[in-house]
């Protein structure tokens, strides 16, 4: 099976869905590095070995109901990617939210980012839009996400894309860029997904000049 092309921007960037992990093969190498760059920056200055990045993209390819979206440039260059995953194949994120969403009902928003020589261009808010309208809404009703507590750009932007404070916080640990674990603080933020009776697309209201990073598992 060959990923599926989603859309071209006139750019020349193309949003490719991937399916299997042999779809991903071309672009393995690619994602790897952007992962590493993107995630060593703030607020997260994380320390990732090339076998974890490329064990998160595995991951996720395997996992029942998962959408990988990745934003390519050329042949096989990744500048951007987002993944989400349905919220029962999280254990960790499912004891913060228990009680909270319906969990057998619910998407969970595992990972976003986007090169920072492709940032303010709106391919951030595009990732976010094309995997909302992936979601099979008949069988889901919800979507959440982790993301910084320093509520920055990338929270505001989440409000104005109907997404809401759900005040539930996670301290995650991390190997930083000076080899130490450290912990740093996220809040949760969540969705309610349209009815597929209701006919209508999700907005794309955010801020173009934003990059996103929901985070990998952590």
């Amino acid at each position: 099976m060959a990923e599926t092309l989603i859309h071209e921007r006139p750019d020349g960037v193309r949003i490719l869905r991937l399916d299997t992990p042999e779809d991903a093969v071309p672009y393995r190498a690619s994602f790897v590095g952007a992962y590493q760059d993107i995630f060593s920056e703030p607020p997260y200055n994380e320390r990732l070995f090339p076998s974890e990045a490329e064990g998160v993209l595995r991951a996720h390819l395997q996992a029942d109901d998962g959408i990988v979206v990745l934003a390519v440039r050329g042949r096989f260059s990744v500048v951007g990617f987002g993944v989400t995953v349905p919220l029962r194949t999280r254990p960790d994120i499912m004891r913060e939210l228990r009680g909270l969403v319906p969990v057998a009902h619910t998407h969970y928003f595992a990972d976003m980012g986007v090169l920072s020589s492709w940032r303010h261009t709106g391919l951030g808010a595009e990732l976010i839009d094309v995997r909302l309208k992936l979601i099979d809404k008949r069988r889901f009703t919800h979507v959440v996400l982790r993301c910084s507590a320093q509520r920055n750009a990338s929270y505001e932007m989440y409000l104005r894309r109907g997404f809401d404070d759900m005040g539930v916080y996670m301290e995650v640990p991390a190997r930083r860029q000076d080899g130490l674990v450290s912990t740093d603080r996220r809040l949760f933020l969540s969705k309610v997904l349209p009815s597929p009776d209701d006919g209508a697309d999700d907005e794309s209201t955010g801020d173009p000049d934003t990059w996103i990073d929901e985070r990998r598992p952590g």
